[in-house]
């Protein structure tokens, strides 16, 4: 019997869907920057406004379901909803807007459907693969030793770093400072609760997903338009992720969104997302990072069809 499954995430900056067969083959996906994490670092708060921009997004997601005859699908949410007071009650219109299960994921299971997502498929590596997901309000780090998962979900993304210390505009000598300082405190806080990532450093094949990482291989590329092919499994160094952060840290949202392959919605914070990944690179010695357009929603769906 066929049956169509679907993956709904949101997150702290955008809101997707991922729709798979019983072959777990993609029958579509969309994503929409919705920024539902704005201003919940700040005021622990979900916004109205935020809030809405996510329920008519799912509401479209819904219409889409429909019609190619979804039968089950899971909902997470991530760092903008587990950090916010009225996270639950976000959940419970989420759910009545989707019709399927809902769930806020701590940071190790939103590791754990990533690790899953991002690494199925890739060839055999004699060094450890460690991913990096840079979201906008955490980043998680996760990697297999001995066949256990092991990770951690640092309190930095690219919407939380922009908000706390870098700002959406041109960035100061100050602000690249705080940042900096902010993003170091968060690694040692990881190296010394995941004492385990400490003997890989300069040994890891580093896989680095979400839209930070997705965005940054457009550009790279220099695509006016998303093209799947490109950007998956892109190998970008850290000088390029350097130059990159450099690059837009130097200028305003409007220029940045002028640049072929930027995404609308990201203009304001990318810069802020690759501060983040060339720490991570730095941390880990990873002089390379491979890229990946499976996710945490790929992990999704697996569990849902291995259900």
């Amino acid at each position: 019997m066929t049956e169509v499954v679907a993956a709904l995430d949101c997150g702290s900056n955008s809101t997707r869907l991922l729709i798979v067969n019983e072959r777990n083959e993609a029958l579509r996906r969309e994503a929409r920057i919705t920024r539902l994490s704005q201003g919940v670092d700040a005021s622990r708060t979900l916004v109205p406004e935020a809030m809405q921009r996510s329920y008519d997004v799912l509401s479209e997601y819904r219409t889409m379901m429909d019609e190619v005859g979804v039968a089950r699908g899971l909902l997470v949410a991530t760092s903008a909803v587990r950090d916010a007071v009225n996270g639950e009650d976000f959940l419970e219109e989420a759910r009545r807007r989707t019709g399927v299960e809902v769930r806020i994921l701590d940071g190790n299971e939103e590791a754990a459907f990533s690790y899953v997502g991002a690494t199925t498929g890739l060839p055999p590596d004699d060094r450890s693969t460690v991913i990096v997901d840079v979201g906008g309000g955490s980043t998680e780090l996760a990697t297999k030793i001995d066949g256990v998962l092991l990770s951690y979900s640092m309190q930095l993304g690219c919407v939380r770093v922009t908000e706390r210390a870098l700002g959406k505009g041109m960035v100061s000598g100050a602000s690249d400072a705080a940042a900096r300082e902010m993003i170091e405190a968060e690694l040692s806080r990881a190296w010394a609760q995941v004492p385990e990532f400490a003997p890989l450093v300069g040994n890891v094949r580093l896989v680095g997903l979400a839209g930070t990482v997705s965005t940054l291989a457009q550009l790279d590329a220099g695509l006016a338009h998303y093209d799947r092919a490109a950007v998956h499994h892109r190998r970008i160094t850290l000088a390029t992720v350097e130059l990159w952060r450099d690059r837009l840290s130097a200028e305003s949202p409007e220029v940045r969104l002028a640049r072929p392959g930027m995404v609308k919605g990201r203009e304001d914070v990318l810069h802020a997302g690759l501060y983040v990944l060339a720490a991570v690179m730095g941390r880990l010695g990873a002089n390379e990072l491979l890229t990946s357009e499976n996710d945490i929603l790929d992990g999704i769906t697996d569990s849902l069809l291995d259900a």
